[in-house]
């Protein structure tokens, strides 16, 4: 129910201008800049900061394609390696709103808006400076050697997505900082939870724009996007959650699970070393499907019974299992995002992923790390 409104109201933010107009205030500084692959890190931390209130990878890569692809080929970033830039902004899922996240937190018993704030922020924000600065490196790397293969791009003004007033900057961030607010963060003694506060803010989102257009026709009709969402993102659920549960239900008559533990067991592997293995298993799956979420949903419930298993933090397992399901699809060739902009740069899928492989590969020696520092 959570991925489904969140979904749905992330639908709504696009369909009004909010998620534009936060994105094009966020990279207004970046504008006055000249030193072209310092922009190119700028670009890619305003893009993953902007992942709690833009969660959709695709629709990231859209806004960022729209507003800063051109600046970057102009300050003269060549265009696979803006586009690479622009692909790894959305490979760190995190916050309430994004799906793996949520997945997460249920799998750790946790309530999201904590799950964001007390255990993905702290590791989240070095695995970004890190993307940041292999970014700017490798893409300057990749651009003298000049060796990639360029065709037509599909790319054009046609699919700029709508960017709306600069006062509509504040609705996409204002689910989670009413989470902040009436949680266990701020004000105890009111307390919303996600659900409740995505469909406050959708119905705020209404009454701004009613003030502003005064049609209101137009503005319920815009209104039906959330519920649009929503509903497309049913039957993905739906699916994702029938075969996860089947997959699982084979893995554990199997006796995978088993064999895992009696497998760690007798390597002394502990939690930390299998938090490794677990996440191998998931950027393995990932990769292959470009898809994190089926990933995570279908082995994600082995973190609860290793944990108990070895008497470990099943925190710790799930949060490297989520964090490797976002930087495994940023090397995977066949997902969705990876699609866009290759199409946008006018190359190939494989010349995008070998120019963020060594990004995400040290992004996740960071969030392993940071993991067993943390939470052991």
């Amino acid at each position: 129910m959570i991925i489904m409104v969140a979904g749905g109201f992330a639908k709504y933010m696009e369909t009004i201008g909010a998620s534009g107009a936060l994105v094009n205030a966020c990279i207004s500084p970046l504008k006055a800049m000249r030193s072209p692959y310092i922009v190119l890190g700028l670009c890619y931390l305003v893009g993953a900061a902007m992942v709690p209130v833009v969660p959709s990878h695709g629709g990231m890569a859209m806004l960022l394609l729209t507003t800063m692809y051109p600046i970057l080929l102009k300050l003269g970033v060549s265009r696979a390696g803006a586009a690479a830039a622009i692909f790894c902004s959305g490979t760190i899922g995190m916050g309430p709103g994004t799906g793996t996240a949520l997945y997460a937190a249920k799998i750790a018993g946790i309530e999201p808006i904590i799950y964001f704030v007390e255990y993905q922020l702290p590791i989240a924000i070095p695995m970004m400076i890190v993307i940041a600065v292999l970014n700017m490196v490798v893409q300057r790397y990749f651009d003298r050697r000049n060796d990639d293969v360029y065709e037509e791009s599909v790319f054009a003004s046609d699919k700029a997505l709508k960017v709306g007033p600069a006062s509509y900057a504040f609705l996409p961030v204002l689910p989670i900082a009413l989470l902040c607010v009436f949680s266990k963060l701020g004000l105890e003694t009111i307390q919303l939870n996600t659900v409740t506060a995505l469909f406050l803010s959708w119905l705020i989102g209404i009454v701004v724009e009613l003030i502003r257009v005064r049609d209101i026709k137009k503005v319920f009709g815009d209104a039906m996007a959330m519920i649009k969402g929503m509903g497309s993102l049913f039957s993905t659920i739906v699916a994702l959650i029938i075969a996860a549960e089947v997959f699982a239900t084979g893995i554990k008559l199997c006796g995978l699970v088993a064999l895992l533990l009696h497998g760690a067991n007798q390597g002394g592997f502990g939690v930390t070393g299998m938090s490794a293995v677990l996440s191998g298993l998931i950027a393995v799956v990932t990769f292959l499907t470009g898809s994190g979420v089926g990933a995570l949903t279908s082995l994600g419930f082995i973190a609860a019974d290793v944990a108990d298993g070895l008497g470990g933090s099943v925190t710790q397992l799930i949060s490297s299992m989520q964090f490797t399901a976002g930087l495994a699809r940023g090397i995977s060739p066949v997902a969705g995002a990876t699609i866009v902009v290759a199409a946008a740069a006018g190359v190939s899928p494989v010349a995008i992923v070998r120019r963020t492989a060594i990004p995400m590969a040290g992004a996740w020696l960071v969030m392993m790390i940071g993991n067993a520092l943390m939470l052991n």
